[in-house]
This record gives structure tokens, sequence and C-alpha cells, in this order.
């Protein structure tokens, strides 16, 4: 994985295969545990898998998005046939030839690697496949999207976030920012469901940049690179670009921090608005814009306003209050207070963001169709 990726060892360990391991366990409980018949009325509901399924994973989580994927689709009873990323095909080998060890039947896991518009759009369009999941960006997602459904065939999509951190004016201020600068600055900023966008109260403003400025500071040496070359000019035209439309540079910047390799320094913003380009678009790289709200109405019409709709954070001083909040985000997951990562819980996006859910029992039902019998 840091071979592949260029996650530091720890990250690796800890998040790229800690969270699959835990996802794969969960999926062997819900297979045993799961009700695949239930009774309606006059009627006996069965659950069936949906047959044979397209996978194409993204490389910024290479393993956690395969096993997001297999998992629930070998615990539905169906087959796959898995597309990875062309930057990270060697973890999708190796998980390969542990499914060969674990002595699944030949065919129930199928491995194909290739590029993305080749590949991955063939098997989208392939008459033998039920199902595709796709995680990747809205534009591709868009491509697949269309494909499957003129195939009409069953379609499940994880696409982009630009996800709002927002910090009510009752929140520990200092411990909000420094999660949230943290959130950002993780997998070098590679995270879909990045909180991209902290949101900070007028009175509070200043103190939350110099405090994200000091956070920030702490990720220069503790950062790996991004994937590739292509990804590093990317993230650095975007920082060009928050430069360039008015937005002031108070950590981090444009310029390479090292002379090999392919990093980019930890980035902030500040006095950031919401129509900027680097407020609207997903950047996936360690870059944090921090924009100002009057009010509570002002930072939710701003929270809301991105075509995506994918995670976020509300912080403040009593968990009502942050929830009172959340259930008015246009959005598929909330972290109240740094709630911790729930690998039961579904995963996905509202508008731009996706269609379907991974993770739990909403994960699986996703790969699952229905067939009513009446008596």
């Amino acid at each position: 994985m840091t071979a592949e990726l260029g996650s530091p060892l720890k990250l690796s360990q800890a998040v790229h295969v800690g969270a699959p391991i835990a996802v794969a366990g969960s999926y062997a409980e819900l297979a045993a545990s799961y009700a695949f018949e239930e009774k309606v009325g006059n009627s006996t509901v069965h659950l069936e898998p949906v047959g044979v399924v397209g996978a194409i994973t993204p490389w910024n989580y290479p393993l956690h998005q395969i096993v997001a994927k297999v998992a629930p689709a070998l615990a539905a009873g169906c087959t796959v046939v898995l597309k990875p990323a062309e930057d990270t095909p060697l973890t999708a080998q190796l998980f390969a030839e542990a499914v060969h060890e674990a002595g699944l039947p030949a065919g129930v896991f199928n491995l194909v690697t290739g590029l993305g518009p080749v590949a991955g759009q063939a098997l989208a369009g392939h008459e033998g496949v039920d199902l595709v999941s796709f995680t990747g960006s809205t534009a591709v997602g868009r491509r697949i999207g269309a494909t499957a459904g003129a195939a009409v065939k069953r379609v499940a999509l994880e696409l982009g976030g630009k996800s709002a951190n927002v910090i009510l004016p009752s929140a520990d201020l200092a411990k909000a920012v420094n999660v949230g600068v943290a959130n950002v600055m993780s997998n070098s900023g590679q995270t879909c469901s990045a909180w991209t966008r902290m949101l900070v109260h007028d009175s509070q403003y200043d103190e939350a940049v110099a405090l994200a400025v000091e956070a920030a500071a702490k990720y220069g040496e503790r950062m790996g690179p991004v994937v590739n070359a292509k990804q590093q000019q990317r993230v650095r035209s975007y920082i060009e670009k928050g430069v360039g439309e008015g937005a002031r540079l108070v950590a981090g910047g444009p310029e390479a921090p090292r002379a090999q390799g392919y990093f980019v320094s930890p980035t902030v913003f500040a006095d950031v608005t919401p129509e900027m380009t680097i407020a609207q678009e997903e950047i996936f790289g360690p870059v944090l814009s921090i924009l100002r709200y009057e009010d509570e109405a002002d930072a939710l019409r701003i929270a809301n306003g991105t075509v995506y709709g994918l995670a976020g954070a509300v912080w403040a001083g009593e968990v009502t209050e942050a929830v009172a909040f959340a259930r008015q985000l246009d959005t598929g997951q909330v972290d109240i207070n740094g709630g911790r990562f729930n690998p039961l819980a579904p995963f996905g996006g509202y508008k731009q963001s996706g269609v379907g859910r991974e993770l739990g029992s909403h994960g699986l039902s996703e790969y699952l169709q229905t067939k009513s019998l009446q008596f």
C-alpha cells in the first residue's frame, strides 16, 4: 500500500488495512444474520442476489474500496468482476491471491486490470453484468451511469464531495479546528469525504484561521506524496486558482515542498467566499478553505451551496444543537463533535455525490433484488 499509493506506513496499517478488515468482518457476521426472507401479509418476500457485479474501484483507498464492494456482493450471493484503479493494481492482485487462498470457487471473484476508459467502460457496458458499482469522480460516474442506464442495469455510484465542517459559536473551537485540519490533511487530502470547507462564525474567524495555520504546520513532514505527477499538478493548479481569485493563502502554497516525489504542501486558505472555485470544486489534495458566516441560516446556505452532498461535520457545545443543524444538511453522513467512523453505518451521498449506499445492511441491500410470492 505504501509503495503503490505513497501513504505513510502507520496510515497504511491503521486505516488502509485496518478499516477493510473491520468491514470484511462486519459482512461475515451480516451474511449469517441478515433476513433474506420476510413475511408481508399473504406474501413471502425473498431477497435474492442481483447476479454478476461489475466493481470499479479508485486508487485513494485501494483495499477499503475493494472490500466495501466485494464483501457485501459475496455476502449477498453475487459473483464479482473487479476492475481496480490503474494506479494501484497490485493491492488488488494481493487481494485476489487472498481470495484464492480462502477457497472461494473459481469464477466467484474475478480480477480484470486495465485503464478506466477501456476496461472500466467495457465492464460497465457488458451484457453479462447485472449491476455496476463505481467509486470515483462525478465526471466519470456520469459516463458509467449513462452506460448502465442505456442497458437498463442497476448502478451504484459513490462520487465526489466538497464537505462542510460547520463550527457553531458554542463549540470547542480549538478542538474543532484541529480535528478539521487533520481530517483534510489525512491521506494527503485524497479523500472524497474530507471536510475541505471549514465554516466559522464572524466573531471567531481570525482565531480559527490562526489555529488552522498552527495545525497545518504539523503535517509538513508527516504527509506522504499524492498518487502521481498528474494529481500533484492538479492540486497545485487549484492552489494557484485560489490565489488568483482573491483567497488569502495563510499556509502552504503551490510550490513543491521537496525536490523529489509528488508532494504538496499542507495548504490553508482564508477569506474564501462561497462562489470561489476552491469552495465549489473537489481538489483531492491537502487544501483547506476557511469561510466565514454571519448566523446559522447563513452557515446552512453556504454548507448546502454546492452540487455535492457526501459528508460533513457539525460542532457545538450541546449535542442537541449540533444534531438540529446536521438534520438540515443535504448530505449523506455528518459527524457530530468528531464522531468516529462506523463500518456498519451507510456511506453515500446526496445530489451529485452519488446513488446508493455502501457499508452495513444498507450496503448489502444494494446487491439484492426482491421477489414476492403470494399465498
